[in-house]
């Protein structure tokens, strides 16, 4: 994988590149939204890759509806029209129903340059319906010089939602903890990056972090 993809980066694939995937992949005929995912301009994601996997590993994950179906592609370079970080929340906040919003104000407040991914992201970059009452928040920040606060923070705000709060904080590398457990303080923490899964000293993780 090329160093500047990593886990939850969204690529636009260009459409004829797409329709010659396709055609390699027939059991995808018929799901509705696949065939032209490309020429609407919506992503994929990044994924870790499996074994013996050549190229470039990408998810696309389908709305609830259509069965939470994560459909698995591996392109090539040339493929890929555009590269970007998953949307900031002030981005995608207004996809959000009512009853979110409350939160997420508190949230863009605690960091205003905080993302998302998961189905908030997927339905504001898609228009489709991929929220439901019992869907989690997922979240992706990148730790500055005030980790402990930020922690603080979310652990209060989680404690009063209306939604349950998932999400990562980056490190170096693109490494990734999760929030959770990074608050809880243990002094060694699991680490994902493009890799896989590794264990990790708190302290060494926020020192690369630049913390």
């Amino acid at each position: 994988m090329p160093d500047a993809l990593g886990r939850h980066q969204m690529v636009r694939v260009a459409p004829a590149a797409w329709r010659t995937l396709l055609m390699r992949r027939p059991e995808y005929d018929g799901l509705p939204y696949v065939a032209d995912w490309a020429e609407r301009n919506w992503p994929l994601v990044v994924r870790r890759p499996a074994g013996g996997e050549a190229g470039i590993p990408m998810g696309l994950p389908l709305p609830p509806a259509q069965g939470k179906r994560r459909l698995s592609f591996v392109l090539e370079a040339s493929a890929l029209r555009a590269i970007a970080p998953p949307p900031r929340l002030a981005e995608a906040a207004p996809a959000a129903s009512p009853e979110w919003q409350p939160t997420l104000r508190r949230l863009l407040d605690l960091d205003p340059e905080v993302r998302t991914f998961g189905s908030l992201a997927w339905q504001h970059l898609t228009g489709l319906p991929y929220l439901s009452p019992t869907s989690d928040i997922d979240l992706l920040w990148r730790l500055d010089g005030a980790p402990e606060a930020l922690l603080a923070g979310l652990s209060t705000i989680a404690s009063e939602a209306p939604m349950r709060i998932d999400g990562e904080c980056l490190g170096a590398g693109g490494m990734a903890v999760q929030w959770r457990e990074l608050a809880e303080g243990m002094p060694e923490i699991l680490a994902k990056d493009a890799r896989g899964v590794s264990l990790v000293a708190r302290s060494d993780f926020l020192a690369g972090a630049g913390c």
